[in-house]
Order: structure tokens, then sequence, then C-alpha cells
């Protein structure tokens, strides 16, 4: 992990556990792991564990712009 605090702009809380190369909170998360479920179901937990950190960030990414973009409405 290279980050020293969470994903999420404006988080304060410790950091819990790395999602690709970055680091997010427990309440980010668990709310990032209910998306992938809901994503995907199982797949995508069984795809998401085969990818490397680069392409593990791709779908940080996209999760992380759905999070913005629904804290901003």
């Amino acid at each position: 992990m290279n980050a020293d605090m969470c994903l999420i702009g404006g988080c304060t809380e410790p950091l819990y556990a790395p999602a690709g190369t970055q680091s997010l909170c427990k309440e980010h998360f668990l709310h990032f792991v209910t998306w992938r479920r809901k994503k995907g179901g199982l797949g995508m937990f069984k795809k998401y564990s085969a990818m490397n950190m680069e392409e593990r960030d791709v779908i940080v990414e996209e999760w992380a712009k759905s999070t913005f973009s629904s804290s901003s409405s």
C-alpha cells in the first residue's frame, strides 16, 4: 500500500484494507465489496482475485467514480 489515507477524498478514518495499490477505510472497503458483489457476484470475486494490482486499480477507479458521483449529488 502506498497511501497514508483512504482513497476517498476527505475521509479521515484509519486504513483498513488495500484496494488495488491504494487503501480504504473499513466503511469504504465494505462498500467496495458490496459494489463488487452486485456488479458480478461470485464471478467478480474470482476475477478480481486473479488480477494483478494494476488491473485491480482499474476496477477500484470505476467504483470510486461511482462513489464520488453519488456523494456529490
